[in-house]
């Protein structure tokens, strides 16, 4: 402690003690710009299967503005901004950049809108939601994932995001009907319920397929009359849905 007291004292007679955050800052807003060029190029190569060609303006300040680097293990926080998936513990990832970032531009949702997450995992994707101005409402099944995103979220300022612990594939119907829903794992087959807590208008985003097997993201769309019209958008690699047993 008296050795640390001195460099402490030293770096501020040198004026550097007020340096090392504003350094590290830059790192992360430089690290930040890098993944936003990255998630830009992905979102040039895939317009012709997603029909977005670029994200929104307000995306790209969401993404610029959430810190990733909350939402991932301090022993991983210097990649956390990598154009590509990272574990989380418990048999989880955080999702690509990139697919984050598509799945929100696919959901089209509009200020204030009400958006159903089933799969909180890192807390991420409900964090660049709410940085778009979404009531987001969040369901983890994974009570240590669960309790870790809460944390996280309300350190990194999105204490308004709601969440609980449950099984995510029978949805939220106390708080239904929903703007919008996306789905962060892949179940085997689109689940009925989450069709019917759509509004109408609303779009349900969600991966479909087996574990470790072909899966493809999936844009359904809720008709006035309560129909749904169902586009392909491309294939995908996710974690499987976890469900009560």
């Amino acid at each position: 402690m008296p050795l640390r007291r001195t460099l402490l004292q030293l770096l501020a007679l040198t004026g550097l003690a007020g340096a090392v955050k504003p350094a590290a800052a830059r790192e992360t807003t430089a690290a930040a710009a890098r993944m936003l060029r990255a998630i830009e190029a992905d979102f040039r190569d895939t317009a012709a299967s997603t029909g977005i060609a670029a994200p929104s303006p307000a995306l790209r300040r969401a993404l610029l503005n959430v810190p990733r680097e909350r939402f991932v293990p301090q022993s991983l926080a210097d990649m956390a901004y990598e154009n590509h998936p990272l574990p989380i513990g418990e048999g989880q990832t955080i999702s690509q950049p990139f697919i984050v970032a598509l799945m929100t531009e696919l959901l089209q949702l509009a200020p204030g809108a009400k958006v159903l997450e089933v799969g909180t995992g890192s807390g991420y994707q409900a964090a660049v939601l709410a940085e778009l101005g979404a009531k987001v409402y969040s369901i983890e099944i994974v009570a240590p994932l669960a309790t870790r995103a809460r944390a996280d979220l309300d350190a990194a300022g999105y204490g308004a995001v709601v969440t609980r612990i449950g099984d995510g594939y029978k949805g939220w119907p106390d708080e239904a009907p929903f703007d919008g829903i996306v789905v962060t794992a892949a179940p085997d087959h689109v689940p009925p319920a989450l069709i019917e807590q759509l509004k109408p208008g609303a779009r349900l985003v969600i991966p479909v397929g087996p574990h470790w097997l072909s899966q493809e993201l999936r844009v359904i769309r809720k008709d006035a009359d309560g129909r749904t019209v169902t586009q392909r958008i491309l294939p995908v690699r996710f974690v499987p849905l976890t469900r009560e047993r």
